[in-house]
């Protein structure tokens, strides 16, 4: 668990350390253009890669793979410090993105080797209680250190951290089983993941900002997606060794967890990456104030989650929390869609309560039920999947409710302000689009008041979305079937994984 709580919040970490330092970063190196790049390259190569050393986990064992994406995250880290330009930045995100989709992953199948089912509620509790740290302890270091040394320490305080997590690692975990020692790499169906996958992110990226939908780039994104996830279906059910074992699932509660975890991730991160706009620029909390703004959701998710793991663990019960979790952030995220320009920060923490219980009945119980609901043999899979699927939806999330609030606050700025905006600004939505809450501060009372107007029917847009996808995920939650935890000796043997997974789909 010192290993794995250390890896966890490596991962966790770094988006929270570099996020304060990415102002300087594109100023330094030239390239305001490419910003969204340094989070969606790491964020797809993480996404990609997360089935893969799921697969790779279960046939080399848990061990080398845990530690080889420590190294590469490492190896990435340092890299990006060393960046000269924006083209090398976004390449070397990209390895530590790599690394990342091992980091995540890794914990949560390694946590399912050493803990059955039945005991592992509290032990993923733990787990959980290390993002408060992350959210809140990461802007402010980023802050600190890109105001007292140089954005490039952002990069290279992940390796002292990482040095000891791959120490801890190394020795801890050398009881874990070492896997067959040799593996059958699906090679195509990676591919065709990554060809799909890159396209469809694409698309929610580019869609309806730098090209139009109806677009030929965005159409032929769209068939590109469609090709390659038929190619890709077709491989999977036939390879021996597939990268994404399509029988997983054939069980319901699965598919179930599955879907739910897209949802959840769709509407979580998708929202919470909103609200420091909405504290910045209409509450007027700076940016590193802005993480520690976050509190009051992190520490309700923290606590949630560590009693939801504690009753899972003494009564074997788990289908509540699926429901009640949908249904605050269902709540939460209706009631961020009420802000205006006159909403307190008090309230807004009210909101933020709400929210962050609904992740604390979420976060550990969809991936507790996607691993009871698999064999041993592929709990990598399983839970590469059911993470794939998480960070898939917060993929598609962030850059769907990210367009859409751009294009409303873009809409009711120029609305509102006017010809007096647009002499103010120098390029009317243009430079609207590119404002920083210093710059604002700088400009006239009506214009101010015009932007964060703005900011505000953005974030109702977006919020609104967000809880429609939320209430989905409430009908999901309700086909969820309780199925008693096992605990290491009750665990299907391989070969009645599929009698079982026949027998729970009927």
């Amino acid at each position: 668990m010192s290993g794995l709580v250390i890896a966890m919040l490596l991962a966790m970490l770094d988006n929270m350390i570099v996020a304060p330092a990415l102002p300087t970063i594109v100023g330094e190196l030239h390239g305001l253009n490419h910003l969204a790049w340094v989070t969606t390259g790491y964020v797809l190569a993480s996404t990609v890669a997360t089935p893969i050393w799921g697969k790779l986990g279960d046939l080399l064992g848990r061990r080398i793979t845990f530690l080889t994406s420590i190294a590469i995250f490492l190896v990435g880290s340092a890299l990006c410090g060393m960046a000269q330009n924006m083209g090398e930045l976004v390449a070397f995100r990209a390895v530590q993105g790599l690394g990342a989709g091992g980091l995540m992953v890794g914990v949560m199948s390694v946590l399912a080797d050493i803990v059955p089912p039945r005991e592992r509620g509290k032990y993923q509790g733990v787990m959980m209680a290390v993002m408060p740290v992350a959210m809140i302890g990461g802007p402010l270091v980023g802050g600190f250190i890109t105001d007292n040394l140089n954005w490039r320490w952002a990069f290279y305080v992940n390796l002292p951290l990482g040095i000891v997590a791959l120490g801890v690692c190394w020795v801890v975990l050398a009881k874990l089983p070492r896997g067959a020692g040799k593996a059958t790499i699906d090679w195509l169906g990676a591919a065709l993941l990554s060809v799909w996958i890159t396209a469809l992110v694409l698309i929610t990226t580019w869609g309806g900002s730098q090209y139009d939908w109806a677009s030929p780039q965005i159409l032929g994104l769209l068939a590109l997606t469609v090709v390659a996830f038929v190619a890709f279906v077709m491989v999977e059910r036939r390879v021996k060794e597939p990268i994404m074992p399509l029988s997983v699932f054939a069980n319901r509660n699965f598919a179930l967890a599955g879907a739910l975890s897209l949802i959840v991730g769709f509407a979580m991160f998708g929202g919470i990456t909103l609200l420091p706009q909405f504290q910045q620029y209409v509450q007027g909390a700076s940016a590193t104030n802005s993480g520690l703004l976050l509190m009051p959701m992190m520490l309700a998710a923290m606590t949630v989650s560590l009693v939801g793991g504690q009753v899972i663990t003494r009564t074997g019960h788990y289908r509540a929390l699926p429901i009640i979790g949908t249904v605050l952030m269902t709540g939460g995220l209706a009631l961020f869609a009420t802000m205006d320009t006159g909403t307190s920060r008090l309230m807004t923490s009210v909101f933020m309560v709400v929210l962050g219980a609904g992740m604390g009945c979420l976060m550990q119980t969809t991936m507790l039920i996607a691993q009871n609901s698999s064999p041993l043999n592929a709990i990598g899979a399983a839970t590469g999947a059911a993470t794939f699927l998480r960070n898939m939806g917060g993929s598609l999330g962030v850059s769907l409710l990210s367009t859409l609030y751009i294009n409303r606050l873009l809409d009711s700025f120029s609305a509102n302000a006017g010809a007096a905006a647009a002499g103010a600004t120098g390029a009317g939505s243009g430079s609207a689009a590119a404002m920083t809450p210093a710059m604002l501060r700088a400009l006239p009372e009506p214009i101010q008041h015009a932007f964060a107007v703005g900011v505000s029917d953005g974030i109702q847009a977006a919020f609104m979305w967000g809880a429609i996808a939320a209430a989905v995920g409430i009908v999901v939650a309700l086909f969820i079937k309780h199925v008693p935890l096992r605990g290491f000796a009750d665990a299907p043997k391989p070969e009645v994984a599929a009698a079982e997974a026949e027998m729970q789909t009927a």
